[in-house]
């Protein structure tokens, strides 16, 4: 067994603190990493408030960046002192049709995650990456290009691949229009990878004081949500909204603002069931589509598509001690775009 320290949280609530458990020895397919950073996503704040209570003490973390420690006897491609990161799945059936697709995000059997769910080892719950050590399946494990710096490269495992995934789908690129809703975590990174992707790129922010930061991250145009005239005026004008927020919007002015065929994509996740008037899709025959992460071949080529293209996320580093901190931050809305723990400080 590998001695581990993590953060973790002993009841629905409560706050990170340092804990020590035990990972398993690497099997002949594992890589064994040491985490240097990883980042901390919204859906950590949820899991850590309101988790089940059957998966504490709760290691949260899932978008995380290290060195290769040590390899089990049948990974060759990989060795220690490696630069490797890790996201959000570490585990699925690998044989379903999805997996067979290179979705295993959406395997049939469902997705071992990276924390907060069965372990299909241990028998108990898996725990994340906000912790010294992580042990996982070589499929599972991503070089990280050197042009990347590991601290500001930990959300693109999350908040950047969740983002590329449905602009990839959807056809972001030369001659459409992309819309994205919120300057955000995820939205900030929608920006850029949009603007990467050649796509005509508009950001949707409530506030005007983000206007600049939009434009620096490469938004062609910037429109306030709050202002009826200038979402009037985007009437028409999108093939792909990309709603980042996860708030619970009225959607309608978003949907106005797709063009014939156009698609409207939910990157984040409302905490209600969203309200949809049938004519606003019949009309413009619209489409509204979700987005999850993503498979193993489009995690790859984000890696590689941000490293050629300078795209990482904007973030604020945090020692592991600051983790209650940062959750607490984040759920006020007091962040800039991403926090990141540096877990060498551990």
């Amino acid at each position: 067994m590998i001695a581990t320290t993590g953060w973790a949280v002993l009841e629905p609530g409560g706050t990170p603190t340092a804990w020590a458990f035990d990972r398993r020895d690497p099997l002949e397919d594992d890589v064994v990493v040491r985490v240097t950073h990883c980042g901390i996503c919204a859906s950590d704040l949820t899991a850590v408030r309101s988790g089940d209570p059957s998966a504490f003490p709760l290691v949260a973390g899932h978008e995380m960046t290290g060195v290769v420690s040590a390899v089990g006897a049948n990974v060759h491609d990989m060795a220690p002192g490696d630069r490797v990161a890790v996201g959000n799945i570490i585990g699925s059936c690998r044989t379903c049709a999805a997996c067979r697709a290179g979705r295993e995000n959406d395997c049939e059997v469902f997705p071992t995650l990276t924390y907060g769910g069965p372990d299909p080892y241990s028998g108990g719950t898996t725990r994340g990456g906000f912790s010294t050590t992580i042990v996982v399946d070589r499929h599972f494990v991503y070089a990280l290009p050197d042009a990347l710096d590991p601290a500001a490269a930990a959300p693109l495992l999350c908040a950047g691949v969740t983002t590329y995934a449905p602009l990839r789908r959807f056809g972001a690129g030369p001659g459409t229009a992309v819309g994205v809703v919120g300057v955000g975590g995820l939205g900030h990174l929608a920006i850029g990878l949009s603007h990467a992707l050649g796509a005509h790129t508009v950001a949707f922010t409530t506030s005007d004081a983000k206007r600049d930061a939009a434009l620096a991250l490469g938004a062609d145009e910037v429109v306030v949500s709050r202002d009826a005239e200038a979402m009037a005026g985007a009437f028409r004008s999108l093939d792909l909204g990309l709603d980042t927020t996860g708030a619970d919007l009225d959607i309608a002015p978003y949907l106005n603002a797709l063009a014939v065929d156009g698609t409207y994509v939910l990157a984040g996740i409302p905490s209600k069931p969203v309200i949809v008037d049938p004519m606003s899709v019949v009309v413009g025959e619209k489409r509204i589509a979700g987005t999850g992460s993503a498979g193993v071949p489009t995690t790859r080529e984000l890696l590689d598509f941000c490293a050629a293209h300078g795209i990482v996320a904007d973030v604020e580093v945090l020692s592991p001690d600051e983790i209650g901190k940062g959750l607490d931050r984040l759920a006020r809305g007091d962040v800039r775009f991403r926090f990141v723990v540096d877990m060498t400080r551990a």
